[in-house]
């Protein structure tokens, strides 16, 4: 059985971009504070143990892809290992107050809704919705590392500014694969919202 990923619907290809519009989506999330590597793994047992039954009908909840990662700093952004599906959103660059809080983020499955998601047992994790958004994406596989997200970025950044759209919020970095996957089998994406 494959593995959930957000829904969306593809707008534009020109490989290794794409334009897509994707829907809405419920995420579970939490605020963490600390270094990237202890808010991202504190964040993760939090949303992890709500997936896994601590909620308040013990229902397991599946897994969904990809690991997103979000920060103004990219540099910080790509020094994350972990598995989907999570999200993490580090402070904004203009946000000088918080920068060791990070938002650690699961998209839920589609088949939720805001109704019917068991609500969390623990009060640090927070269900939201997020709406219908369009994305400006860029494919690649491979290992990642700081300097090649970086490049990505910059590439994707260069076809959104060619093509007149407007780039709104951070780039984020998703990994859509477990670390034990082949080089060469790995889909990795930098995606950027664009306004419609």
């Amino acid at each position: 059985m494959a593995t959930e990923e957000p829904k969306y619907v593809l707008l534009e290809k020109s490989e290794p971009f794409e334009l897509r519009a994707y829907a809405p989506r419920i995420v579970a999330e939490v605020k963490v504070d600390g270094d990237l590597d202890a808010a991202s793994n504190q964040g993760f047992r939090l949303i992890a143990a709500y997936i896994f039954g601590k909620n308040q009908v013990s229902e397991k909840i599946a897994m969904t892809a990809p690991v997103g990662i979000e920060s103004g700093d990219q540099s910080k952004s790509a020094k994350i290992a972990m598995t989907a599906p999570v999200t993490i959103e580090g402070p904004k660059s203009q946000d000088k107050s918080n920068q060791n809080q990070w938002t650690v983020s699961f998209v839920m499955p589609a088949e939720y809704t805001l109704n019917t998601l068991p609500k969390p047992l623990d009060s640090q994790v927070k269900i939201r919705e997020v709406p219908s958004e369009r994305r400006a994406v860029i494919t690649f596989s491979g290992f990642y590392n700081e300097d090649k997200v970086q490049e990505k970025t910059q590439a994707l950044q260069d076809w959104i500014k060619a093509r007149n759209m407007k780039s709104i919020g951070e780039p984020q970095f998703a990994r859509y694969n477990p670390p034990w996957t082949l080089p060469f089998m790995r889909r990795n994406e930098v995606m950027i919202q664009v306004l419609e």
